[in-house]
């Protein structure tokens, strides 16, 4: 069980919202300073503590009387696929997978609308602009990365990672809607377990997952895995599920 030492980085508090993840509830983040130099090996312990990035920020849930969103990391090292990760994995091997810095292409932001189309429709992001799309992924704390993957030469799915130093950060996934027998997401998470593992690197962070909310049900699948709970990771071998 390793504890996690705090840094000390000027933070803001946000106001309360309602919750994305449990109708309901509301939810409240706490920030930590856009302006401060995140090296590396900073943005690795930010990572440990909990925090994960969205545009230029590094934020983790700060709700009051709440702890459902749940940091979790997989040890890539030591993960397991189960059969059904191992069938999606080989079903896929026919795709290309090419990874290059970060940079804005009309083709992943097409590919990126018709995903939220499908996934979030009326949720506030299925209208973004060229503008909102970079300045969610393509502003980095670290050095960010992005995995395309192609069938064919088409773009069937764009994995965006940040590059800590022991580490890789899962930041989004978008794919294309109409290859639900590849189960592209799924995929694209198991490529960036090999991938990290082939990086010689220790984590992959996955974000926050929550027990209650379906939607984050996916995470729990990737074993062995670690959780944050009070501010000490915790090791799960078998999914709760």
């Amino acid at each position: 069980m390793e504890r996690q030492a705090a840094i000390s980085i000027p933070s803001l508090l946000a106001p309360e919202h309602p919750c994305p993840y449990l109708p309901g509830l509301t939810a409240r983040a706490l920030f930590r300073d856009p302006c401060h130099y995140y090296g590396a090996a900073t943005y690795s312990q930010l990572l440990a503590q909990g925090f994960r990035r969205s545009g230029p920020y590094l934020y983790r849930p700060e709700c009051l009387g709440c702890r459902a969103c749940v940091p979790l990391r997989v040890p890539v090292q030591e993960f397991a696929a189960d059969r059904g990760q191992q069938r999606t994995w080989k079903r896929n091997q026919d795709l290309d997978v090419s990874v290059a810095a970060a940079e804005f292409k009309p083709e992943h932001f097409d590919l990126y609308c018709r995903y939220l189309a499908w996934k979030h429709p009326g949720g506030g992001m299925d209208d973004s602009s060229p503008a909102d799309y970079a300045n969610f992924l393509m502003t980095h704390a670290g050095r960010t990365l992005l995995a395309e993957f192609r069938s064919k030469g088409q773009l069937v799915a764009v994995a965006v990672l940040d590059t800590p130093d022991n580490a890789l950060s899962a930041v989004y996934t978008f794919y294309a809607p109409d290859w639900p027998q590849r189960s592209l997401g799924t995929f694209a998470i198991l490529w960036e377990i090999a991938e990290a593992k082939r990086r010689d690197l220790q984590w992959l962070y996955l974000g926050y997952w929550v027990a209650a909310s379906p939607k984050m049900a996916y995470k729990n699948r990737f074993l062995p895995h670690e959780l944050l709970i009070e501010n000490a990771w915790r090791r799960i071998i078998h999914s709760a599920a």
